[in-house]
């Protein structure tokens, strides 16, 4: 076993959490691959070809056995599966054992997805997820994944956590996976691991206690707070939970464990009862590090409704009046449950329920993204956008083609390419009868409209 070279203060802390006997498993552990997972979308089966074993706290989780390319995997692309570390997946369990009531999440630090796409599986046509992120480059990644995902139940923001200020007592549940110094990523990524400092994890530490002291605010009356760290230090863990129940009026909420799962549970005690917090270890679990803490708001603390907006004014979305909106149902043979929008001459729909919050939120916050766009309208013909294509809407004025594995790739990568017996006008491209986006075939030739910048370049 080749010497693994840790910064002499991170083996002193872990020593400290582990004791010497299991600090040695915890740093073999560390030097070995990591195990490759993937949760499945529910609502767009496929066959999955790959040996896979399950990953005990997700139902939807599964480790496998080695690494395929996944950028030739067309299921990938549309959206039928996502990428993402097992550890991370303990929240499916959280929300199912708590049965946390569904309806209106916020992801608050949510690049590139993995959880907000987890939480939109979870709302299904009962929510709607906020994923915000704050850089903007990694705003439109999220906005991707979910695009692909398909549910059209998610609104995505770019925003700081201080502009939500507004929204305090808002949402049902809020998630904070909070940028950390990544202790628990030394196995995946080595380079962690040369830029990890104590004065690295103060900095954290600080950085936290910021975005925390916003996100404590937003969670309305019985509702959730989940905190989480791909970290194992107690500065970025444990004193997070002693400085969130200090800050505000949390309860303590306790998840059911198996004890064959691994998973660490620390306690912390403080002036409201015992919290408790979630640790996995390399050396315990087949994931990587990982923290996790859920907190519950008080039924006293006082919760913002949405209300009525008597006259919806924004400065580039457009409210489609209610005989416009019936008629869009009637004509694409929608169930009736969607309140639409205009942006930019495109059509949007969200789920009518929620469709007060939608508009309360797109006063306050900069929307990168919300629900399903459908695409523009020429007199009586539609012009359909890539996203209704991935979206689990009905399509079922356009015919479909199913593609070949070959064929699927040459379309992904946005080429050209023969299809025999292809009705004419928009048709919507299959593969597995996952849907992968539109051709329009003109008789003469057959355009691609699959996305330019999403497009295969392997």
């Amino acid at each position: 076993m080749p010497d693994i070279q840790l910064p002499p203060a991170f083996e002193s802390q872990m020593l400290k959490l582990l004791g010497d006997a299991e600090f040695e498993q915890f740093k073999n552990a560390i030097d070995q691959p990591s195990r490759t997972s993937i949760r499945l979308n529910p609502a767009k089966p496929f066959s999955l070809a790959w040996s896979k074993t399950p990953i005990p706290w997700s139902k939807e989780g599964y480790f496998l056995e080695e690494r395929p390319s996944f950028t030739l995997d067309p299921a990938i692309h549309a959206g039928a599966y996502y990428v993402q570390e097992a550890s991370s997946m303990f929240i499916e369990h959280i929300l199912n054992s708590l049965e946390v009531p569904k309806g209106l999440f916020l992801d608050l630090s949510a690049a590139p997805g993995g959880k907000s796409t987890l939480l939109s599986s979870y709302l299904g046509t009962d929510g709607l997820l906020v994923a915000n992120e704050v850089i903007q480059a990694r705003a439109q990644i999220l906005k991707e994944n979910l695009i692909k995902w398909g549910l059209g139940n998610a609104v995505v923001t770019n925003n700081d956590p201080d502009h939500f200020e507004p929204l305090e007592g808002f949402f049902d549940l809020v998630l904070v996976d909070a940028p950390c110094s990544g202790e628990g990523m030394f196995r995946k990524d080595p380079q962690a691991r040369e830029e990890w400092s104590p004065d690295n994890v103060q900095l954290c530490s600080a950085r936290q206690k910021r975005i925390m002291d916003k996100a404590g605010t937003l969670v309305k009356g019985g509702g959730y707070l989940i905190y989480s760290t791909c970290t194992f230090n107690e500065a970025e863990n444990e004193d997070m939970i002693r400085f969130l129940t200090e800050e505000f009026a949390f309860e303590p909420v306790r998840i059911q464990l198996e004890g064959d799962w691994n998973i660490v549970e620390s306690s912390v005690e403080t002036d409201d009862g015992m919290f408790y917090g979630y640790r996995f270890f390399p050396h315990r679990v087949q994931g990587e590090g990982f923290f996790i803490t859920v907190l519950k708001r008080p039924d006293s603390v006082s919760s913002q409704e949405p209300g009525k907006i008597k006259d919806f004014k924004h400065p580039v979305l457009k409210g489609v009046s209610e005989k416009e909106s019936e008629q869009l149902d009637q004509e694409l043979v929608f169930d009736g449950t969607g309140k639409y929008y205009t942006l930019n001459d495109s059509y949007f729909r969200i789920q009518r329920a929620f469709f007060r919050h939608f508009e309360k939120l797109s006063q306050v916050l900069s929307l990168r993204y919300f629900g399903v766009e459908l695409g523009k309208k020429q007199k009586q013909d539609w012009i359909p956008s890539h996203e209704w294509a991935l979206s689990l809407l009905p399509k079922n004025q356009f015919p479909s083609h199913e593609l070949s594995l070959e064929q699927a790739l040459e379309f992904l990568r946005k080429n050209d390419f023969e299809l025999e017996n292809l009705p004419t006008g928009w048709v919507l491209m299959t593969y597995q009868n996952l849907p992968l986006g539109w051709v329009k075939n003109l008789g003469n030739r057959v355009n691609n409209y699959y996305p330019k910048e999403w497009r295969i370049r392997m």
